[in-house]
């Protein structure tokens, strides 16, 4: 049997646990920006997240999605569905004209985290030449009973394409003030593959939720870009659940769990169990 001194010691790392477990469980990773929660595998610092997430949401008073043709506005991020909608601010939409661009993302993001196939790219006042109304004409389709013509007929920023004003590409030849250009409903499939300099288009836009937009007219549109992505398995609901944060380490990017600012293991945290504290390999009782 022990005596009164031999237990000590133990007394004193029991101690001394209890004194370290609230900053043992604390998190070194930032879970939110503004209203929007930022959970795996998605991390703003460095290390937090899934290691093929790495980089791609970034805070400053907002939360962004950064791609190589710039930042987006994260409008909200679903876990259960596992989707995130971003906005383009450079984007054309019903109400506003902007000057084109690509929307690109990298090889990995195209994997990962591609656009769902209810999001739906517009591109507009198309040359008769554009490869997408000649050799690929089938990469163009009407989603739920929706024609090119309501967006020109219907969006005061799309109005004056009519009359061949905005018009950069000569498509307007016959001098009509009732010309109506050609434009293509696509997939991103199109887009990540072509440019718009290659597909003879001077503008987009892109719509979401497409599969419930029938009826509705252009002003009532869900305009963004609704994203998918798959969550790695890689034991990050116990580690949760034992209070860490799932990261990886930034020189290997090998899976840890994140118990503090000092702290990691590669599966779990300090677990408290009633009469135990348990750590990764060691338990102690509480009762001596």
């Amino acid at each position: 049997m022990w005596s009164h001194s031999q237990s000590k010691p133990l007394i004193s790392v029991i101690t001394l646990l209890n004194l370290l477990l609230p900053a043992l469980t604390l998190s070194p990773c930032r879970t939110t920006c503004g209203p929007i929660p930022v959970n795996y595998p998605f991390g703003l610092d460095d290390g937090c997240g899934a290691p093929q997430f790495r980089g791609m949401l970034n805070c400053s008073t907002d939360l962004f999605f950064t791609t190589p043709s710039g930042n987006y506005k994260v409008q909200s991020i679903d876990y259960d569905k596992k989707n995130l909608v971003v906005y383009d601010p450079a984007m054309s939409t019903c109400s506003i004209l902007q000057p084109h661009h690509d929307f690109l993302l990298t090889p990995i993001q195209s994997a990962i985290i591609p656009p769902t196939s209810d999001t739906v790219f517009a591109l507009l006042n198309c040359s008769v030449d554009s490869p997408v109304l000649n050799h690929y004409k089938s990469l163009c389709f009407n989603f739920s009973g929706h024609s090119c013509d309501e967006l020109y007929n219907s969006c005061n920023a799309f109005r004056l394409f009519r009359s061949g004003l905005g018009l950069t590409n000569g498509t307007n030849s016959t001098g009509s003030t009732d010309f109506v250009p050609p434009c293509c409903f696509t997939g991103y499939d199109t887009v990540k593959f072509m440019s718009m300099n290659i597909l003879d288009c001077t503008h987009y836009t892109s719509v979401t939720n497409t599969d419930r937009l029938r009826g509705l007219g252009p002003l009532d549109w869900v305009y963004g870009i609704k994203l998918s992505f798959a969550v790695p398995d890689t034991g990050c609901e116990r580690c949760a659940e034992s209070g860490g944060t799932c990261g990886f380490d930034t020189e290997t990017q090998v899976s840890l769990c994140l118990c503090s600012t000092f702290n990691n293991s590669t599966r779990e945290c300090v677990i408290r169990q009633k009469d135990e504290i348990v750590l990764p390999g060691y338990s102690f009782k509480h009762s001596l």
